[in-house]
């Protein structure tokens, strides 16, 4: 008998698809305000990225308030109910096993911003001119 064999391509793009499904999940849940928590109701969240380990069993979800605004007290609000949001995940995806989630701040608005602010130096002008 032959065993069913993936390309880590193939793989990859599994962890990719499934991340996205899940981010699709989370989304839906925040903009519908099906979670009962006042925190969350009053802030909108975008659900900027999920990664997922190779296995599926933990996934990493990079959040972002609007304006930035508020951030650490929607993080705790999201991970108080990261069980709400495991059980919803997995009962909507029908995923073998229920994916831990992780709730994590999205650095890349900021990063973005600090590299910007560092192309628009003079000093830096100057040099990517000269």
């Amino acid at each position: 008998m032959a065993k069913n064999q993936t390309t880590p391509e193939q793989h990859s793009v599994r962890l990719l698809k499934v991340g996205e499904q899940v981010r699709h999940v989370i989304s839906e849940i925040l903009a519908r305000q099906q979670v009962h928590d006042d925190t969350l109701s009053a802030h909108t969240v975008s659900v900027t990225e999920v990664r997922m380990t190779p296995d599926l069993r933990q996934a990493a979800v990079f959040v972002k308030p609007l304006l930035g605004e508020h951030e650490e007290e929607v993080l705790k609000a999201l991970r108080t109910n990261t069980a709400y949001f495991q059980r919803e995940v997995a009962q909507r995806l029908k995923l073998k096993f229920a994916a831990k989630i992780q709730f994590r701040s999205d650095q890349t608005f900021d990063e973005a911003s600090r590299i910007d602010a560092l192309l628009n130096d003079p000093r830096v002008k100057r040099d990517l001119e000269g």
